[in-house]
């Protein structure tokens, strides 16, 4: 049983669809970011970080308690550990498994990092008048991503070749979160084909209906 530590759109939304496509045994635990729930006591018992999400795994036991894991990308990659039949990441023995890191790595550590800037510049200069600044660069910079994103989907269905895997979750979830850019991800011909196909996928829709999230802007 895996309990995931959420907030309704967070990162923690990869997670949650990648669950619902591994048809894995969970429970969701709500962590109020409107009360700073992640800051809590009780939270950073769990994840000293504070941030979300967190993934417990109550089938390991490292001493007498239960696994604990955070960074989403860490928790995916544990989750396909446990579910070694799964198909969300291509076989050890293709060339498209080292693809799957690489653009693993972009979404993560390029995209969300820089999209992290786009939302929260008031963590980014002590000065308030630089914050419309930092957003209207962080803008232009993930724009240019996306277009390279655009361009990589021109000539395969996902992200890595023919097959969902975990790279299409976390690019619809920043893809999601980029919707009020001056040029959206569904303003890019390839973009829009792909996240339109993507709402369409079961673990997208149970994933967004059970966080309460709309998906009526990809119809």
């Amino acid at each position: 049983m895996y309990t995931l530590y959420y907030y309704p759109g967070n990162a923690s939304l990869a997670v949650h669809m990648m669950l619902k496509a591994l048809g894995a045994d969970y429970e969701l635990a709500l962590v109020d970011r409107e009360t700073n729930g992640q800051k809590s006591a009780e939270y950073l018992a769990l994840n000293p970080a504070g941030r979300i999400p967190t993934l417990v795994d109550s089938s390991f036991l490292l001493g007498n308690k239960p696994l604990v894991i955070f960074e989403s990308v860490a928790i995916c990659q544990h989750l396909l550990e446990q579910h070694p039949d799964s198909t969300l990441i291509p076989s050890s023995k293709s060339a498209l498994r080292s693809e799957y890191y690489q653009w693993l790595m972009y979404l993560n550590n390029s995209v969300q990092a820089e999209l992290m800037l786009y939302f929260y510049p008031e963590k980014y200069t002590s000065d308030p008048n630089g914050y419309e600044a930092i957003q209207q660069r962080a803008e232009q910079r993930v724009t240019g991503m996306f277009e390279l994103l655009n361009d990589k989907l021109s000539s395969s269905s996902f992200i890595v070749g023919e097959q969902l895997s975990v790279c299409d979750f976390f690019l619809f979830m920043v893809s999601n979160w980029a919707s009020s850019f001056e040029k959206t991800p569904l303003s890019m011909e390839h973009l829009k084909r792909y996240l339109k196909m993507m709402a369409q996928q079961p673990c997208v829709q149970q994933a967004f209906l059970n966080e309460g999230r709309d998906l009526s802007r990809y119809d």
